[in-house]
């Protein structure tokens, strides 16, 4: 049976869905946005309504002034009925805290957009859920064969070995600031490394807001004031930009790490002088892109923001109709 998609139009700006005059993660404000997480590429201020999960909403109060009035809660598993007959219900997508996948249902067709995803292991968001349907709208971030990203235990284990090994250094990590430096911290902390962990200023909110949502960080310490003599032997997190900022030269001698899955390119780790680069990723890699367009097995795939053309061309070779969405204003983020 062909698909009538009338209902639903890949715009510049996002994913419009007429009868209902909503958008999914649009460019610009609008009256309604149906948002799948925090991050900048994804989440904007000034709509009329914006349809997310609570712990969204609460991610965008803090970052862009997102007032709980403007908002609606939908809880994963949750449903909104939009007009012209369309459900909109929220699914876990793995990516942060509050990120979720967005099931779009009417007169039986079903539309999974996935916004940004994982597979892996996360302990500060919940897992990705699989949900069959016709059209899968998938990122192609790391939409190329040579991303594979390395087990995350391997990763960390080389970030406390070189802790270790410079007793009279510390290690300072970029790390994006929404998702990635909580679960690099989580995971330092299920590795079993109880010690204290310094943090930029600009990471402490955030890190303050996840806490509230109930993940455990363990010892957190602001960096700013401390001695570099206190702070030797310990791992400091900032944001990517401030790697190689004068704000580092406070620090012990710091050996500079940044947590990415761009860090598999070599240049990149380069060009931003990293020490110690870490392969983790808050998205899927190759091996997951095309093992989860197998499982939720839909009639169409539709790709955005990322490596279009690999994937396209993997969906061709195995008889999978796909298309890529010209979309705009979707980052490479220091993922």
């Amino acid at each position: 049976m062909a698909l009538d998609l009338a209902w639903i139009r890949p715009e510049p700006q996002g994913i419009y869905l007429p009868p209902a005059d909503a958008w999914i993660d649009p460019a610009h404000a609008v009256a309604r946005a149906l948002v799948t997480h925090g991050h900048a590429d994804h989440a904007r201020g000034g709509h009329g309504q914006t349809v997310a999960t609570a712990a969204t909403l609460a991610i965008m109060g803090l970052r862009y002034g997102v007032m709980p009035e403007g908002g609606r809660v939908v809880d994963y598993g949750g449903s909104i009925d939009l007009d012209g007959g369309i459900r909109a219900t929220f699914v876990p997508a793995g990516h942060v805290l509050g990120s979720a996948q967005i099931l779009l249902e009417r007169d039986g067709q079903r539309v999974v957009v996935t916004g940004d995803y994982k597979r892996r292991r996360d302990p500060t968001c919940a897992p990705f859920e699989v949900v069959p349907c016709d059209v899968f709208i998938t990122e192609a971030t790391f939409g190329l064969p040579v991303f594979r990203h390395p087990p995350i235990d391997e990763e960390i284990a080389r970030l406390r070995e070189a802790l270790a090994a410079h007793p009279q250094r510390c290690v300072l990590v970029g790390a994006y600031a929404l998702g990635k430096a909580q679960r690099l911290i989580a995971e330092l902390r299920r590795a079993g490394h109880d010690a204290p962990i310094f943090l930029h200023g600009a990471m402490e909110r955030m890190c303050g807001l996840y806490r509230e949502w109930g993940i455990d960080l363990g010892d957190l310490r602001p960096v700013a004031g401390v001695a570099k003599a206190d702070v030797m032997g310990h791992i400091v997190v900032c944001p990517p930009s401030a790697l190689n900022d004068r704000w580092s030269r406070r620090l012990p001698d710091p050996i500079t790490a940044m947590a990415s899955g761009w860090m598999r390119v070599r240049q990149r780790a380069r060009q931003r002088n990293v020490e110690l680069p870490l392969v983790i990723s808050d998205h899927a890699d190759w091996d997951e892109l095309t093992a989860t367009i197998t499982q939720v097995n839909p009639a169409e795939t539709w790709i955005t923001h990322g490596r279009e053309e690999a994937l396209l061309r993997w969906c061709a070779l195995h008889q999978r109709p796909a298309r890529a969405l010209a979309l705009v204003g979707y980052e490479d983020e220091d993922d």
